[in-house]
């Protein structure tokens, strides 16, 4: 079994790199689903996060521990 990528846009295939075949070859196509681009390290400001907590007096390693001790 072979295993081969390409891209499908406006009903066409097409693959990014040739197979040479000799006949004709059954063929399964697995649609991907896009994935979520997610946070990057660009999309946070370490500068504005110590401003928004300033004021804060809590301890968030005690708040995290609190939090998974009060989830058993």
């Amino acid at each position: 079994m072979k295993s081969l990528t390409g891209t499908y846009y406006k009903g066409r295939l097409k693959l990014d790199k040739p197979i040479k075949t000799e006949r004709p070859i059954k063929v399964t196509v697995f649609f991907e689903e896009d994935k979520p681009q997610g946070l990057k390290l660009a999309d946070f400001s370490f500068l504005e996060t110590q401003e928004l907590l300033k004021d804060c007096n809590a301890s968030f390693s005690d708040e995290i521990i609190e939090e998974r001790r009060s989830a058993v």
